[in-house]
Order: C-alpha cells, then structure tokens, then sequence
C-alpha cells in the first residue's frame, strides 16, 4: 500500500527538469551516491537471530488497561488477557495439526479476534492474508473456523463453537518453534508496483523493524505518554466512535477524511476534542481537502506518511513544528531509511528538487513476492533497493512529495500529467466533492 500526498509539479516529456540547487548540498544528501539518509538517528534493532515479532511484542511492558475495545459492543480485551489468549490461539491451532511452516489464510473484517488470530498464528506458522487466488485450489479439506462478531472474554466457556475451543485452550500447550528474524512470518497481498495482485512475503524481522521504526518511533516525537493513546481501526459510524472511546489517533484515508471534515463543519467539531493526530496515507488527498481539514480541526496534528506493503509500511511520515506545517509534504524518512530518486528514461540519481522514481532502501523491506522471481527482480535490485514505481521529490529541507504513480500517469501531446493533480484541480470546483481520474 502506498500512501500518496499532493504537490504541484510540472512533468514535461518524460524526462526529468532539475531546479537550480546551491552549489552545497544538504549533509543528508550524497551528490557521489545519490542516496538520501534519514535526518533522524539510527535505531538500533535486534541483532538476536533467533526472535519472532510476537514474542518482541509481548517483550514490551505496558500500563495500559485495554489492549482492544469493540465499538460496536463495548467488549473489551485487557492487556492482562492479550498475551494468554494469544498463547491459547496457538495451542488450539497446533492441536488441529498446525505446525511450522504451514499457512493461515485470514479473512476477516476490522475485528477484536483479528490481532488475536494473527498473533497467535505467526507463534507457529505464518498467515496469507488478503486475496486468494493462488490458494483457492489447495483449499479443499482445510479446517473452516469462523469467528464471532463481538468477542466476550469473560464467556469463553458457555460457548461451544470451534472459534472458542480454539481460544479457550490451555495457553501452556502453546508451542515455541525455532523460528529465525528472516523467516517469513505473513503473506499480504497487493497490487505492488506493476501490475496483478501479488503475495508479498514479510519477514519476522521486517515485522520488528516496522514497530520500532514507524510505531515506537513515532509515539517518542510527541511529549504526552504512548500508554494514554487510543487509535481507531475504521469502523463504519466511526465519528460515534471517536466521543465515545476519546480517540486520540486516526490514521484513515480521503474519503474517511473528507467525511470527517464535513461532520466538524456541521458542528460536530467538539465530538472530536479528544483527537490529537490524524495522518492520512493511501491516495491524494487535494489541497481544498488539506485546507478544509485544517481549518475545521484546528487543534489536531494533521500529517501525511507514504509507505508501502512492500516496505512493511516503513518510509516517511509528516512532522510538523510551531513555525512549519507542511500538510502537503509525505514528511521525512524515518531512522534506518535511505532513498534515492531516480530518472525513470535515464537511470540517473536526481537531487533534491528533481522529481523521479522513489527507491527505497530499509529493514522493513520485503524478502520478494511468492512465487514470482520475476516481479520480485523487477521491483528488489541486487543491492537492496526497492523500486516503488512512485514519482516524487525531496525537498531543500528533506521532505518528500509524492505526485502519482509512474504507471498512472497519462501522456498527452508529448506531455506526461500526473492524475492527481487533474483530479486535485477538479475538486477546487464547490459542486464537485470527489473525482478520480484515469488514462
């Protein structure tokens, strides 16, 4: 998944126009290598081979109450309970004959039982999740479980489906297999950055890196405590949501957000006092939806990130200061994060300034698509770097801009236009409230 953010740039012929830059270069940047480093420190992660994501989870104290609150019901699961109903999750997936290796296909809704599911199937095995095709033939036979809409974990034992022997079983029976950083701990599936939908094959490791990188990293910007955060995985109603849970942290996309702004402008602002930060990521959100946004929710932080499953959301993410608020802006690369830009018709590294393709070059990047050698060449080089297929730029300061994708973009008369800026012009027009265009 790639998150974009919009920017105003003029893409002529296909080929690349620099701006005219100093004759000094910014210290993040390397005019020899044209790679882009992170202004952050480096972040020092596990070096220990042999450590899964869940057990480096589970590894963290927390103070907090509730782990996971159901909106729809009000059942909560509390931290007390996460870790042994993970635990049990697993033994009761062993005893149907779970082993290591074997895959878990997920397909479930925004739910309780979801993180529960996975946790407890990345103890032991590793888990599809998302479309299936290339599994549809291979499941005949396989064991069918269904999960229950609102999970009551104070009723385990007055119910008799197959869910909750599942849960229920004895969280000491759990196994604790070898597993390594780089084995393959989830299969996602996505369209990447050419063509069909693929599995993309993240690792343990890619897992760790992700939560320290982009989670435990973020939450160490702000001054107030990570324990006190509520974030709201989107549910339908999800403004009834925010009042009544006190959400703190909405990571969404345009159209959530464009609902968002016009509740607020309709005087619903102060049912969304408790919001701290809303970030947006996953396609172009306009200027006139920035702005709107802004100026309805005055006191939340609004930023942008990119990352994509390819990266195990690993990228950039906005940062804003009291004397700059750069809402357009995808925001910085995160500690551990290199970059380069690159010139789509010529090969060559670009300066900041220079709109190119987006390479990236981090520990949340993929092991390679399942199955397919060849898409994974295409978009994994022989030195690390992932090729996104995104165009962008860096600007003086550091912070990317993303215009559209590579495979997106429409030519016409000799002239290359990014759809998200036809699509951003579109949307200034008061009787228009969304647009999408194509080639």
């Amino acid at each position: 998944m790639a998150a974009l953010s919009k920017a105003h740039v003029e893409l002529s012929d296909g080929i690349n126009e620099t701006r005219k830059l100093t004759e000094s270069h910014p210290s993040w940047y390397s005019p020899q290598t044209g790679i882009y480093s992170s202004k952050y420190p480096s972040i020092n992660l596990p070096s220990e081979p042999l450590l899964d994501v869940v057990s480096f989870i589970f590894s963290h104290k927390h103070n907090g109450l509730h782990a996971l609150v159901d909106s729809a019901s009000g059942l909560s699961v509390p931290y007390s309970k996460l870790l042994p109903l993970v635990k049990s999750m697993a033994a009761g997936l062993h005893h149907l004959g779970v082993k290591q290796g074997d895959v878990i296909l997920i397909l479930l809704p925004n739910s309780v039982c979801f993180p529960i599911v996975f946790l407890g199937a990345l103890s032991l095995a590793f888990a599809a999740i998302g479309k299936v095709d290339e599994l549809v033939n291979a499941l005949g036979g396989c064991h069918v479980v269904g999960v229950p809409e609102a999970l009551d974990v104070n009723s385990l034992s007055s119910d008799d489906s197959v869910f909750h022997n599942l849960i229920s079983s004895d969280p000491a029976m759990a196994p604790r297999p070898r597993i390594v950083q780089q084995d393959t701990a989830a299969i996602l599936y996505s369209s990447g950055t050419t063509g069909r939908s693929k599995g993309v094959m993240l690792s343990h490791g890619n897992f760790i890196a992700m939560i320290e990188l982009f989670v435990r990293f973020e939450a160490s910007l702000y001054d107030y405590p990570s324990s006190e955060n509520v974030y709201l995985a989107v549910v339908p109603m999800f403004h009834v949501s925010i009042e009544k849970y006190g959400v703190t942290h909405l990571h969404s996309v345009p159209p959530i957000l464009v609902a968002l702004t016009k509740k607020a402008k309709k005087g619903c602002a102060s049912s969304f006092r408790s919001l701290k930060q809303v970030c947006c990521g996953a396609a172009p959100l306009s200027e006139k939806s920035i702005t709107e946004l802004v100026e309805s929710l005055p006191y939340v932080d609004f930023i942008q990130g990119y990352g994509m499953t390819e990266s195990t959301a690993v990228a950039t993410r906005g940062y804003n200061t009291i004397g700059a608020h750069r809402y357009s802006s995808a925001g910085l690369l995160s500690p551990n994060v290199e970059a380069k830009v690159v010139d789509w018709v010529k090969g060559a590294h670009l300066p900041p300034g220079s709109v190119g393709e987006l390479w990236l070059r981090s520990p949340g990047n993929m092991k390679g698509y399942l199955n397919n050698i060849e898409a994974t060449m295409v978009a994994l080089d022989k030195d690390g770097w992932l090729h996104t297929g995104d165009i962008v730029y860096f600007d003086q300061e550091g912070y990317l801009y993303v215009i559209d994708r590579l495979k997106e973009v429409i030519k016409y008369k000799g002239f290359q236009i990014a759809p998200a800026d036809l699509e951003a012009v579109l949307m200034t027009h008061h009787e228009i409230l969304d647009a999408a265009v194509t080639g």
